[in-house]
Formats: structure tokens, sequence, C-alpha cells
């Protein structure tokens, strides 16, 4: 059973490298080319970032959100789903032919756990210290925010949910969320599929959370070098 490279809630430190040894002969054997791309561009990797697709019933829809995921740098992907059509584990999804084939391999690079149901997912969530947001038109009794009008840096750890094809996202998921996030649509279609809405979602929140790293980042530098000069 792979063990999930989970941070500790109690390091405070959250802008070191999220070092995920999980390291199988597989990826031994990777191009070195590979291995070293991978290494670049792990301190572009969002911190305490999870997208939690719920209850999705297209493979092809995990396949490309798990390829979003990667492609845009978010830590960890989860997949709420009782189907068994995904593996349990994620060293088995890796295996698995097809799912890598519809993320393009991203399977292989971006840590994936699944959950039953959502109520496992929320608590493993809330526990660890995660603030949940879910994609969702206006809905009222809830707080709504335009995707481009909301700050994510706010929040140490997120978590955000994209519903199912056909009913969106669960009236649970909904009740224990912070946000409900809708893009901005002014076409005659209101409407967008899974991949690409997760794609524009995942988009603007990790282009604001990777901003604010790199400039929390520099402080720190900044700060450093101030103080071995004085000192």
């Amino acid at each position: 059973m792979t063990v999930e490279p989970d941070l500790d809630s109690r390091d405070t430190s959250w802008l070191s490298d999220a070092r995920i040894n999980v390291v199988t002969m597989e990826e031994t054997k990777s191009k070195p080319t590979l291995r070293a791309k991978a290494d670049k561009v792990r301190e572009f990797r969002c911190k305490n970032l999870i997208a939690v697709i719920e209850h999705p019933g297209d493979l092809r829809n995990i396949g490309t959100i798990i390829r979003n995921v990667n492609a845009l740098g978010v830590e960890k992907a989860y997949v709420v789903t009782n189907q068994e059509f995904v593996p349990d584990d994620w060293q088995e999804m890796r295996k698995a032919g097809r799912l890598n084939a519809l993320s393009a391999s991203a399977i292989k690079w971006s840590f994936v756990k699944k959950f039953k149901d959502t109520e496992s997912c929320l608590a493993h969530l809330e526990k660890n210290g995660f603030v949940s947001v879910v994609t969702s038109p206006h809905t009222k009794g809830r707080k709504n925010v335009v995707l481009h009008e909301a700050d994510y840096t706010q929040y140490k750890k997120l978590a955000v949910w994209f519903g199912s094809e056909g009913t969106g996202i669960s009236q649970h998921a909904l009740e224990r969320s912070e946000l409900c996030v809708n893009i901005p649509m002014f076409g005659i279609i209101e409407s967008l599929n899974l991949g690409t809405s997760s794609g524009i979602v995942l988009y603007e929140i990790t282009r604001q959370r990777r901003g604010f790293q790199d400039r929390l980042r520099s402080k720190i530098a900044a700060k450093k070098a101030t103080k071995g000069l004085t000192a």
C-alpha cells in the first residue's frame, strides 16, 4: 500500500520542497533527462494544494484532470469514487495502461489518492487542516465568488472540488465548503466540460498561489542576506 506523502500540519516551513520519496524500479530506469526535469519543476509546485474529483463517471475526465494537476503544478489529486475502474492504490494506478494514456503519463508523476465516499475524503482533509472550496454555479445561501475575483492565497491549505459531469458537486461537499467558485461565461451555452473547467479553475488558483510563494521566498532570501551582512 502506498503511503501518502502528507505534509506534517505542525510544520510551519510550508515553503520547503515537497519531497515524495517513492522510488520505483520504473522511475529508476527513466531517462535521466526526464528525471532531471522532474527535479527542476518541483520548486514550482504549489504547496498544500489538492484537486478533488468527486464521483466522476468518465475515466477520460479523470485522466484529463490529473494531466491538468501535473501541468499546472498542483501538489496532489484525490478521486472520490466507489467504481472499480480506478485502482485503490497509487502504484496500481501508475501501472493502469488506459489511465496512463488518458493522463499523458501524468499519473506517474503526480500523487493520486482514492476515497470511497465524500465523507471520508472531507474527514481526511479537515483532519489535516485543509479548507475546501467547490466549483459550482451560483448557489443560494452559500458564499459565491467569481473565479478571478477571489483570493486563494489566504488559505494555507486548500482543496478544490470538482463535481461529477451529470449532477455536479454534492450537497454534502457544498455544505462543508468555504466558497462556491464559478467561471464567468458570456455565451448562449453556459457550461463547460469537466476537463476544461478544471483547467481554467486550477490555472487561476495556481497562478495566485505560485506568485505568493515566489514573493515569500524572495522576502525570506532577502532577510537572510541582510542578516548575513550584519552578522
